[in-house]
Parts: structure tokens; sequence; C-alpha cells
């Protein structure tokens, strides 16, 4: 029973009547599917047989051949009719007026000029030759047959045999007659595969210049990975740009498009060239279509840089290897090298290399710092490394703020004077004052003797947006952060900016993601060196580092996050930067926190031992006020220099170094102001009394 399915069904009764009956139920097999018709079989077939990747690739190989004869035949016709006309001067002539270079213009008219004279001179010369051939084969053969009978003469009477006259001349005759029967012998097969020879020489040539579409190359060579940056490349990428102007100049030069540029040479893992852009085209409309330019050049966005040289009109296009910057540049020297030391007036810190694999270095000599970028991009790495190798100078000082507090910065222990480490408002706090302790360090050394030396002090504040951000007042309901001017922190690294300079007093900051709000603007531009890392946006990249060097191709917001780690845009008179740019590109060496370790050990031996403090010390609480009265005592009045030098006997560390200004600006507004009496300053004792009585009044009505 074929096709069916029997099922058993056993029912049992029961026990009392043990009889089995079992019934048997036949189920049908499903319905069979209708067959495939015979032509959707074939399509089906015939379909994957054109779809399968075999087949396609044999068709692109045969159209690709196939064009390579049609692309070397125009070749081929393309120079020999540059070689019979004068159309390549006429490029050139088109090239030069459209670069606007009149002189080399005039020169290639000359060449064509001259070129045509000689060409019309060739042929008049062609009108009077069939007769001076004629004449001189005459010539030659009468010469040719007088020479083989004297010869001839010469053999017979040497032979003594008369039939010798002859025997040269038959000779030369039967030579002949040989040379024509091997004609006839190769002429055929010749004229046969002839025709296959002048196919191949064209298949040579196209294949050689690649003269096949692109879909039709092979996929190594369709995608231009590691493609070789050559002139026509260049001019093809900047014809293809989308600039009318610019396409439409290079149509009128030809080929002759590359004499916009200059020789490409090499520049570290890249190459370097310089663009003479066409009248009516902008140096900004070549700027604006970096990515543009990059893909029609077979490399990524972040493989082409685009700076501004001093040249007018002119762009320098620095073009990657394919995949070299994406390399690690190697260990920093002051991981790899024992004896390495630091000369904070003379010396350089080895930063990292630029794209061109030149060391780049950077002079820190009385220069403000600002390193700015996004979170996680290697901030912290790049400033460190520079305070690792001042740190190699002994005679460095450091205040350090870290406002992370991860503990990057905790090799400094033993090095810094002072390092606080925390993201709180209670390490804010701590970190202004100990940059107003700085700007007092500041205020002595300006006051100092003319021509006293003062060694190098880094007030060094890493995360620094955490500070401008605090909303923390203090008990003068004066802000810690912001940038208005009772804000302590702003307050006190403006004043470093303004004069820490000239005695050796130097802020240095590192931030994220620069606003107006977390990076205020006179702070950013009161630095003298300024680096960037991967930024978001052209506006961040300004805030970073200022327009000019945005406007001389600086763009930091198009580097990698994540991929271009470390890679920072400087803008700095401290580090060489190629003349006529803004700026400069560094990858910046990598040293982990272990070999800072190390680095900051040897740091710790060329010094005599420093006591690091990791909070800043506050002295006594006075009131100055009650301190004053004290100081008066039952006088009724005394004199402001009198009042001083109680003051300083009360509390020398509070009081030792006041002066007049300073007694004036604790009483100002109190009522009870200094005032003249006989021509000298003095204060009231009842003026304090009630100042004092008047602020406990207004104290408890205050609390109350």
């Amino acid at each position: 029973m074929s096709g069916t399915v029997v099922h058993l069904h056993k029912h049992t009764d029961p026990p009392a009547e043990p009889t089995t009956v079992t019934t048997l139920t036949v189920v049908p097999d499903p319905p069979a599917a209708p067959p495939v018709p015979l032509w959707v079989r074939s399509g089906r077939a015939i379909r994957a047989a054109v779809t399968h990747d075999t087949t396609k690739t044999t068709a692109r190989a045969f159209a690709r051949h196939s064009l390579y004869v049609a692309g070397g035949a125009r070749i081929v016709a393309r120079r020999a009719w540059d070689g019979r006309t004068a159309a390549r001067y006429e490029r050139m002539l088109r090239a030069a007026e459209a670069a606007g270079n009149f002189e080399a213009a005039a020169e290639w008219e000359e060449r064509g000029q001259r070129f045509r004279d000689a060409r019309h001179r060739r042929r008049m010369d062609l009108l009077h030759s069939p007769l001076d051939a004629a004449k001189g084969a005459a010539v030659s053969a009468g010469m040719g047959i007088g020479g083989l009978i004297l010869l001839g003469v010469a053999m017979a009477v040497a032979t003594k045999d008369p039939t010798d006259v002859v025997t040269p001349l038959m000779a030369v005759v039967k030579f002949i007659n040989l040379l024509i029967t091997i004609v006839q012998v190769v002429w055929g097969p010749l004229i046969s595969i002839g025709p296959f020879l002048a196919l191949l020489a064209l298949w040579s040539v196209g294949a050689h210049q690649q003269a096949a579409p692109q879909w039709a190359l092979p996929a190594h060579v369709r995608s231009g990975e590691g493609e070789p940056i050559t002139p026509s490349i260049v001019v093809k990428a900047l014809r293809d740009l989308g600039v009318p102007a610019l396409r439409k100049a290079i149509q009128e030069m030809g080929d002759a498009g590359a004499s916009m540029l200059s020789p490409i040479v090499i520049a570290g893992c890249g190459v370097e060239v310089d663009v003479t852009l066409p009248s009516g085209v902008s140096t900004v409309e070549v700027q604006n279509r970096r990515r543009k330019l990059a893909e029609n050049l077979s490399r990524h966005e972040h493989e082409v840089f685009i700076t501004i040289p001093t040249a007018a009109r002119t762009v320098r296009l620095w073009v990657a290897d394919s995949g070299a910057l994406d390399e690690p540049i190697g260990p920093s020297p002051l991981a790899t090298d024992d004896t390495l030391t630091a000369d904070y007036a003379k010396g350089r810190a080895p930063w990292g290399q630029d794209l061109r694999g030149d060391a780049a270095s950077l002079s820190l000599y009385q220069r403000h710092l600002l390193i700015t970028g996004l979170s996680n991009q290697g901030k912290t790495a790049a400033l460190r490394a520079l305070a690792l190798w001042l740190a190699l100078d002994k005679s460095v000082q450091f205040l350090m703020g870290d406002l992370k507090g991860a503990g990057d910065w905790a090799m400094f222990d033993g090095l810094a004077r002072t390092l606080i480490q925390g993201p709180t408002d209670e390490h804010v706090i701590q970190v202004t004052e100990m940059v107003e302790s700085a700007v007092e360090e500041m205020n002595r050394r300006l006051t100092a003797p003319p021509g006293t030396q003062f060694p190098p002090l880094i007030v060094l504040v890493d995360e620094a947006q955490v500070a401008f951000m605090c909303p923390v007042k203090d008990e003068d309901k004066r802000p810690y952060g912001g940038s208005k001017s009772n804000s302590r922190y702003f307050m006190a690294v403006r004043k470093i900016h303004n004069q820490g300079r000239a005695v050796n007093v130097l802020m240095w900051q590192g931030t994220q993601d620069p606003t107006d709000q977390n990076l205020p603007k006179l702070v950013r531009e009161g630095a003298h060196t300024r680096a960037s890392l991967a930024l978001g946006t052209e506006s961040q990249a300004r805030m970073a580092l200022g327009d000019k060097a945005v406007d001389g191709g600086a763009a930091p917001n198009l580097l990698r996050p994540g991929l271009d780690k470390g890679t920072v845009v400087v803008a700095s008179d401290g580090i060489a930067i190629p003349a006529g740019q803004a700026s400069i590109t560094v990858r910046t060496h990598y040293i982990s926190t272990d070999d800072a370790q190390v680095i900051a050990v040897r740091a710790k031996a060329l010094r005599d031992g420093v006591t690091t403090l990791h909070a800043v010390e506050r002295g006594e609480e006075r009131d100055p006020l009650a301190d004053i009265a004290a100081a008066i005592g039952d006088v009724p009045r005394l004199r402001t220099q009198d009042v001083l030098k109680r003051l300083s006997a009360l509390n020398p560390d509070a009081y030792g170094d006041w002066s007049p200004g300073d007694l004036t600006r604790v009483l100002d507004g109190t009522g009870a102001e200094p005032y003249k009496s006989d021509g000298r300053m003095v204060v009231s004792r009842d003026h304090i009394t009630r100042a004092l009585a008047n602020r406990d009044e207004t104290g408890s009505a205050s609390d109350a």
C-alpha cells in the first residue's frame, strides 16, 4: 500500500470481556506539488550562470582587455598627432595663459613658431627630394657598377681568366636575388601576423596606462589603495572637485594642467605639492572640499591636509601614503634614553613627529600653554609628556592640580611643591587657592630688585573646565568658577597670563571640549602655545587655536576621535612650523603611566628632595578690623605708619608685608577710613569702635 499511512488503534474492553478489536485507518498522502516547467528551470539556471562571480570576472576581463586595445589606439594616435602637429605647444600656451604666467606663454608661442618653420622647410624639401634621389641613385649605381667591373678586371688579371671580369657583378646580382627570395618567403606570414602584432602593441600601451573604465579594471586597481600620487592624478582630482572655474581652466590647459603644480616631493610618510590656482579660484573653495579631494586622490579624509603657504593663490597639499597615519611612531626619547636631561631656557621637549616624519620638539621657555580636546583623546598624556621632560631640569618648580583625580599625575608626588588630586568642589577651592598663591609669588618677584633671577614655576591645572564650571562661592559671595571679574580662579589665571611670563611664573592648562562657558575667551587667548586634539566642530577648533590658525588650514575638528589619539594641532612660536603656515600637526609620543613613574624617579634623583603638599595650608583666620582696634588701643587717633608697625608686631605672618594701601583697602567702606590730621594720615579709635559695633549689629540682624 504505497503512498498511504496506516494507523492502528487498539481498543481494550473492560476486564470482564477480554476481547480486543483493532481498526485500520488509511490516511492519504498530501497532494504532490505541480512539476516546475522546463522553461522556468532553464531561466533560473541561466540567471545563476550569468550572475555567478566567475562569469562576472570573465566578462570584466574580456571587456578590460578589449578596451585596452581601443585605449592604446587612442593614446598612440594622440602621440602621433602631437608629434606631427603643434598641438603640444598650443596646450602649453593655453596652460601658461590660464595660470597667468605670460612670460612662459610667450616662450611656448615662440617654440611653436619655430616648430612650424622647421616643418615648412621639411615640406619644401620634399618637393625636390625625388629628383635629387634619382640623381643620387644613378650616380651611386654607375659608381657601383664601375667599381665592380674594375674589381673583376683585377681578378681576371690575377687569375688570367677573362670570365672573372663579370664575377663580382654576378655575385651582387645573385645576392639581390636571394634577398628577393627571402622577402617572398617572409612576406606572406608577415602580412598575416602583422595585424596581430599591431594589436598586441596597442594592447600593451593601453594596459600600461590602464586605459579602461573603472568598472572593468581589477579590484585592486579600482580601489586605488596605495596608488602613488602623480601630477596627472592631482590634476584630475582638482578638475573633478566641483569648482566650475577650476574645471574650466584645467580643460583649457588640456593635459598640461600639471603646470599648476610644483614638483611633488617626498615628505615623511607621504608627499607634498603646492598648487597654484588659476585666476578666479579661491583657496577657500579648495579647503572646503577636503573630503572630496581626498576621495579623488584615493585617500581617506584624514590622510590629506590642506594648508595655505605664503605664495598668493596657492594651496599646499600633503597626502599620506595609504594607511601610514595608522602606524605607531615609536617610543619617546624620555623612555628610551636614561641620560636625557632638560634645559628650561634653551632646550626643547621631544614631543613627537610631524607629518613629514621629522622630530617635533617644543620650546617651553616663558610660554603659557593650553591643550584641549575631546575626552579620552590623549590630552593628559600629551601634557604630562611635556611636564616630565621639564622635570628633568632640577631648577623647575611645579604647582599641580588634577581635577580628575584618577592618579594620572601621582608620579609627581615628591617633585611638585603642591599636588592636589580630585574632582570635588573642595578640590576646586584648593586648586584656586594654589593658583592665587602663585599670583602672590609672582607679585613678590615683580617687586624684587631689578636683575633678580627666579627659578621657573609651572602652575599646571588638568581638567581646568571643572574649575571654570564650579558654582561654589566663598564667604564674601565671590564665585570660584565662572568668567566674571569677581571669579577667583578666572582672575588668578588672568593675572598670571598678564604678568607671570616676565618672572618665569607660567600657567599650563588642560581642558575638555572648549566652549565659552568652560574656557573663557580671555583665558584661551592668553596662552602662547595652543594645542588641540580631536574636536567636534569648527567653532570649537577656533576657540582652541584661534581664527588665524583655522583660516590657515588647522582642522582639529577633522581628526578622527578614537583613531587619532595623541595627534595634536599646534599653534605656537615655540615649535618649528613650515614657512607660511599658522599651525603644525604633531603625532605625540605616548608615555605610559609605568614609564612615567620611571622618568619621575630619574627626575627626583636630580633634586635634593621635595616635600609635596596635598592641600593648600591656610593660615590662622584673622579679623583685620578687630586687630586694628587692638593696635590703636586707648590712643584717640594713631598715624597709619604706627598702626602698620603695631599690626606687624601683633602678627608678623599676617601683617608683616602690609602697606598703607592694604590698610586703606580694609577700612574702605567701614566709616573708619584714614584721614589727614595736621598734615599726616591717621586712624581714629572712635571710628574703628563704631565700625565694629555697626558690623556686629549688621551681622546679628543678618543671622536673625
